[in-house]
């Protein structure tokens, strides 16, 4: 049961993202990138974070 709480950290990107309206704006820039642009990716590279937790939590240990 304890493993399957680590799956609900892989909804924040999908909330994150799901209310485009935050985050759709133009500034700030970050090096002339909107800031619409770079949450995003952001997020991808959070998201990647996230994947690789989940996965070292809930992986079955080698007996």
């Amino acid at each position: 049961m304890a493993r399957r709480a680590w799956y609900w950290l892989l909804a924040l990107p999908f909330i994150a993202l799901l209310d485009v309206p935050i985050y759709n704006r133009i500034d700030p820039r970050w090096d002339g990138i909107p800031f619409f642009y770079w949450y995003q990716l952001a997020w991808v590279v959070l998201t990647a974070a996230l994947l690789g937790i989940v996965y070292l939590a809930t992986r079955e240990r080698a007996r």
